[in-house]
């Protein structure tokens, strides 16, 4: 089985920073894309990062520079280091990735519970 964790949620003030964690445990063979995702309340999940195995990256038109996605194979993990922080950013932030746990299992894509990032003053 596969299981992602996410860690780094809390309340912030505006115009503060926040660093996400997502680790993933349980059986790994290869990680392929990965990304973070946010819901607010009342609202649709929407994207906010993603990243290839090679490192590349996609936005959402809402993050414009303030935050940035990595990933660290070695350690399974991926990581959403987010900057000036607004209220409208307040939501639950979840991650997702797409993954192949076994030799001659197909790759499927899995998430974790969410955690919660709060900006308010």
């Amino acid at each position: 089985q596969v299981h992602l964790a996410e860690s780094g949620g809390g309340l912030v003030q505006p115009g503060g920073s926040l660093r996400l964690s997502c680790l993933a445990s349980g059986s790994i063979l290869i990680m392929y894309d990965m990304g973070w995702y946010r819901q607010a309340p009342g609202k649709q999940r929407e994207l906010v990062a993603t990243i290839s195995p090679e490192g590349r990256s996609n936005y959402g038109d809402f993050v414009r520079g303030r935050f940035g996605i990595s990933r660290d194979d070695s350690k399974n993990s991926m990581y959403l280091q987010m900057n000036w922080l607004k209220p409208d950013d307040t939501a639950v932030y979840s991650c997702n990735a797409r993954i192949k746990p076994r030799i001659g299992a197909p790759a499927g894509d899995y998430w974790g519970q969410g955690t919660q990032v709060t900006v308010s003053s």
